[in-house]
């Protein structure tokens, strides 16, 4: 299959959803909502987000309040977005980036994100909680936020923790080699 052909085919996918998410922002902001033919409108909208979430395993609410489609380079593909997350203009998000609440009653950090403009996230991010996110932020892959991040910052991981410098032997056991052989049972609490 050509590339280029895929990859229209993906953007066409993301600018439906959006299309689709949109329209029924509109709709459940307007005050013509509660007629049967708005109903109806709603129900469309939301099954053919249903069909685009279920192909990308992403999840994007309308109650999401996103100023502009972000940019997806890879797609649509394990994205999270809660619903009350805020979302700034000129955005890129990578694919396994989850932007989530926090809901937890006892939780210091209990809300939604609110993510500025111009804001790039790596793959596999996850922002969480009642988070700011200001402009210009970089938020480098597999980083987990729960602070406020201030404008024109570049945000990574933690660095590397080494436990112990002893060799190991990381050999690969299956299940079934695991459970028969005993050399890897020698605690089992059976003898």
């Amino acid at each position: 299959m050509n590339n280029k052909f895929l990859k229209k085919i993906l953007m066409e996918n993301d600018d439906k959803y959006f299309k689709y998410f949109y329209k029924e922002q509109f709709i459940n902001n307007s005050k013509f909502g509660g007629g049967i033919i708005y109903n109806i409108k709603r129900t469309y909208y939301k099954f053919k987000m249903s069909r685009i979430s279920r192909l990308y395993n992403c999840y994007i609410p309308s109650s999401a309040i996103i100023k502009e489609k972000p940019t997806f380079p890879h797609s649509l593909y394990g994205i999270f977005i809660s619903a009350g997350a805020k979302i700034g203009k000129n955005c890129v998000i990578f694919q396994q980036v989850t932007i989530g609440s926090n809901t937890l009653k006892d939780s210091k950090n209990k809300g939604f994100p609110i993510i500025g403009d111009n804001v790039f996230i790596g793959a596999g991010a996850m922002i969480i909680g009642n988070v700011k996110i200001g402009n210009n932020v970089r938020v480098g892959a597999n980083t987990t936020i729960t602070k406020d991040i201030p404008d024109n910052s570049t945000v990574v991981s933690a660095d590397v923790k080494i436990f112990s410098n002893k060799p190991r032997i990381n050999e690969f056991v299956g299940y079934n080699d695991y459970v028969n052989d005993n050399k890897y049972n020698s605690n089992s609490k059976d003898k």
